[in-house]
């Protein structure tokens, strides 16, 4: 199994959301969170602004699907510009369903 974590823009985050939906992954926990990439913020004028909201998604799925679920989520989020985010592809050991038990997806 693979955690697929991705920060994007949080006025990304329903078409991303919807992508992934759209190729089977129906299951996604999201936060709205603060943070900053290599830009190092914003700046406007005078003010800046060195932590900007983002939103950031988590699933996790059958290691075959991994490509899949980054392709979604990169075609719901990339704008072109600087700050479109990242994703992040780990293994994950082991998933148990709290309820049941059960061991796995």
């Amino acid at each position: 199994m693979k955690m697929i974590r991705a920060i994007v823009r949080p006025e990304k985050e329903e078409i991303v959301v919807k992508a992934l939906e759209e190729a089977g992954f129906p299951s996604i926990t999201k936060f709205d969170v603060l943070g900053r990439g290599k830009q190092k913020g914003l700046q406007i004028a005078n003010s800046v602004y060195d932590e900007l909201a983002k939103s950031f998604l988590m699933i996790v799925v059958e290691d075959a699907q991994a490509p899949r679920a980054v392709e979604a989520i990169q075609s719901g989020a990339r704008t072109g510009n600087f700050g479109d985010g990242k994703i992040f592809v780990t293994q994950v050991e082991q998933a148990y369903t709290i309820r049941t038990g059960k061991e796995g997806l």
